[in-house]
């Protein structure tokens, strides 16, 4: 590392030695160079946004932005920082939260940041690094799109550290990224530094999926036979009626040959009865069962504890499915914690919920939840409050609770290190039928096991069912990575945005190096890119022929001239190949003309003032919430009518939700909520005219809900009389809260435009009110969560 001071530096102060993926990107950083790392879940990726931001803190007045895809991991890795520079240093935006938004380190979502670049931040300026972490989010069908934004339109002097899971097509994904932004350098590594043994977990025994020749476990090998004879029982009992041996085989022929598959000792709860009583009717009848017994939550629990394989994460696919195998342990008697351990617990919990009244706490099922606690055993899911999961998550990454409960929202990079990781079911539902998990999903989910430096080996279990198919199971197991696939498609919002910042031209271009278009045809973006920087010299041709006169003039108009014809051809050459995306941008920008905000021809379209307040709106309804702005929709609303209309427009139901839409009383609600829905018919008919996607209806299913926190209810009655979750509604006053945040701006924004001052102002005003009337109580103490 003598080539590279500030790596030998940085690494000095680390109390492990680098791998050598790490060193290799750390080096290409230390050369001015851009990086995308590709490894393993637990490799040590961060290790290399870690020594970006050594290096920003080196360069004098350097900054470094550190984006996440969730508030939460943003949340954590604000803590992390602030511990290792000091809390002066750090920073943290997102969207309900500023905190010293001007330090030099600023962890971020990536929302944010593309708010910023579109906005023109003066933040942008002193700007060194960008860490896009978990950057394959880019292939998420509803906000992948914000990652290729940051990535088309960041600065290109700033240097980006990307970050991602093990992708099958990380060198296109790297490619592509060197296209648009120049030197960027691909580092993979497919090397686990902890290996990951997987297993599967029967009525009676931890069985390994595979086995060395000698019976042991390995990571990698042979198709466990006693696995196939229980497979080939179970089905073929199922086939032929019941003729064959009995399925209560859990070990069968013999002992595993490994330490970490104990018995389970048949001690599985109260179903036994039953099953029991169940297999002795098939015997008398002179059939052996041909049912797997059923392994519940809480044999799940046994059999880790006894295997020593805790603390661990079972991923259930339901908020219910979670809360229930909590419970079903509490029954149990399961006990997973010393005294000692108990009260360190409830010390951290009770510190948490301090400022809670003694109604909330019941409300909110404080009692039973610390009672989980207390014995080692938590759920997390989405529809906790957030200071319940932070507890949780606290107290996990002390190996205090031992055992979690989740849905696969866990997977998304939180730091909950476990030694094992158990899947319930290898499929889910999906909202309207039952899916099996793809090998992303199950590498995303399995990755939770083992990290570095704490375990040295992880685990990763599937629990036994009559559905598990062994293959189906090895192929999950045996696919280290799945490929990223662009999400990419302009937006009203992002075409405002970009034609208030360059040329229909440019634009269109512009949009032509996406990585949607790259994945379509990945020449094509090699000639967007000749033909954009070929436009940047006609540009000055031109400019350097209206300077000149006669003959250093003429020179000048012919180069134009012919450059320009070059540029023509070349465009027509990439529209006749595909231009997908461009097509796309030329509709939208068809439907803006339409509705005005856009002016001009359609291949020199301006901004509008009415645009200019569109490019604050952002989200799937960004043009609904903006022509809402324009036609006065709300009009008549007080504060928590507005708040409840913002709730209409951002909420969006689970497919399994069965919310019934419960408007508030008042005639003026109804007729808003009328005319909010009037227009989404008309921008639903405009969109399918123009062959644009169109959106969803909005949803009423929580308006009277937000209505009435808006106007005081307490915490209590609200959770009372509706039965939703704390963390639901959180959540969802904290979208209310964004929109309302952006509807208050863009009014304001309309107002400097000089657009209906007055109406205008009172609504951005309003805004901000009904904004303070539900940043209360538990949604105002889970703002920084």
């Amino acid at each position: 590392m003598s080539d590279y001071p500030a790596l030998a530096q940085f690494s000095a102060r680390l109390g492990y030695k680098l791998d050598t993926f790490q060193i290799t990107a750390c080096e290409r950083l230390e050369e001015g160079r851009s990086v995308l790392v590709a490894a393993p879940t637990g490799s040590g990726k961060t290790t290399v946004a870690e020594f970006a931001v050594y290096l920003a803190r080196r360069e004098r007045d350097a900054r470094i932005f550190y984006t996440a895809p969730i508030k939460a991991l943003s949340n954590q890795k604000f803590h992390e920082l602030c511990a290792e520079y000091g809390e002066d240093e750090v920073g943290l935006l997102t969207g309900d939260t500023n905190i010293r938004g001007d330090a030099p380190i600023v962890v971020m979502t990536t929302e944010v940041l593309r708010n910023m670049i579109y906005a023109e931040s003066e933040a942008l300026h002193d700007l060194a690094f960008v860490v896009l972490d978990e950057v394959h989010y880019l292939g998420d069908r509803f906000r992948g799109a914000v990652w290729e934004e940051i990535i088309l339109h960041l600065p290109r002097e700033v240097r980006l550290v990307s970050l991602s899971a093990t992708v099958s097509n990380a060198e296109e994904f790297g490619d592509w990224m060197h296209a648009v932004r120049g030197d960027t350098d691909v580092v993979l590594s497919e090397h686990r530094p902890v290996p990951l043994y997987q297993h599967v977990l029967t009525s009676k025994d931890l069985l390994p999926l595979y086995v060395g020749e000698d019976g042991g476990l390995v990571a990698r090998g042979r198709l466990n036979p006693e696995l196939r004879m229980l497979e080939g029982r179970g089905s073929r009992g199922n086939r032929e009626g019941g003729r064959g041996r009995s399925s209560e085989y859990g070990a069968g022929g013999g002992r595993n040959h490994h330490d970490r598959s104990h018995s389970a000792r048949g001690q599985h709860g109260r179903n036994q009865h039953g099953r029991n009583q169940y297999d002795q009717n098939q015997r008398s009848r002179g059939r052996a069962p041909v049912r797997t017994k059923r392994v519940s939550r809480a044999d799940i629990a046994r059999a880790l504890d006894e295997t020593e394989l805790l603390p661990a994460i079972v991923f259930v696919f339901s908020r219910n499915g979670c809360d229930q195998a909590v419970r079903q342990c509490l029954y149990d008697g399961i006990r997973l914690t010393t005294r000692e351990e108990r009260d360190e617990i409830r010390k951290v919990a009770l510190a948490e919920i301090a400022d809670m009244s003694d109604e909330e706490r019941r409300v909110l099922g404080v009692s039973e939840w610390i009672a989980g606690l207390e014995r080692g055993i938590a759920a997390h899911h989405a529809g906790l409050l957030p200071a319940f999961k932070t507890v949780v998550e606290q107290l996990f990454q002390r190996r205090l609770v031992k055992l979690v409960y989740a849905t696969e929202t866990l997977a998304l990079g939180i730091n909950m290190p476990a030694r094992a990781v158990a899947i319930e079911r290898l499929d889910k539902f999906n909202g309207e039928e039952r899916v099996a998990l793809t090998s992303g999903e199950y590498t995303q989910l399995t990755g939770r096991a083992g990290r570095r430096g704490i375990d040295t080996e992880g685990h990763a279990i599937v629990v036994w069912n009559d559905g598990v198919e062994l293959e189906s199971l090895a192929h999950l197991a045996g696919a280290r990575s799945f490929p990223v696939k662009s999400s990419f498609r302009p937006t009203a919002n992002m075409t405002v945005n970009l034609l208030q910042r360059m040329n229909f031209e440019v634009a269109r271009d512009t949009l032509e190096l996406s990585f949607a278009q790259f994945q379509t045809d990945r020449a094509v973006v090699d000639q967007a890119r000749e033909l954009r920087a070929e436009q940047e010299s006609l540009a000055s041709y031109d400019a350097a022929a209206a300077r000149a006169h006669g003959s250093d003039r003429k020179r000048w108009e012919d180069r134009a001239r012919k450059l320009r014809r070059k540029v023509e051809r070349g465009r027509r050459q990439i529209a006749s190949r595909t231009g997908t995306i461009a097509r796309t941008f030329e509709r939208v920008v068809e439907e803006l003309l339409q509705l005005e905000y856009l002016e001009g021809a359609a291949g020199e379209p301006e901004v509008t003032p009415w645009g200019e307040l569109l490019r604050r709106i952002y989200g799937d309804r960004d043009l609904l919430v903006a022509e809402c702005l324009r036609h006065d929709a709300f009009r008549g609303l007080d504060a928590a009518g507005l708040a409840a209309m913002c709730c209409v427009l951002s909420y969006e139901p689970r497919r399994d939700d069965d919310i019934e839409p419960r408007l508030p009383g008042g005639a003026a609600f109804a007729a808003a909520h009328d005319r909010v829905l009037d227009t989404w018919v008309q921008l639903d008919d405009l969109a399918e005219r123009h062959r644009l996607p169109r959106t969803e209806m909005p949803h009423a299913g929580l308006a009277s809900t937000m209505h009435a926190w808006s106007r005081g209810i307490s915490i209590e009655r609200l959770l009372e009389d509706t039965g939703i979750g704390a963390g639901d509604f959180v959540r969802w006053s904290k979208q209310t809260i964004d929109l309302l945040d952006q509807i208050a701006q863009a009014c304001e924004a309309g107002v400097r435009a000089e657009l209906d001052e007055d109406r205008l102002g009172d609504l951005a005003r309003l805004a901000r009110e009904a904004k303070r009337s539900i940043r209360r109580g538990i949604v105002e103490a889970s703002s920084s969560s």
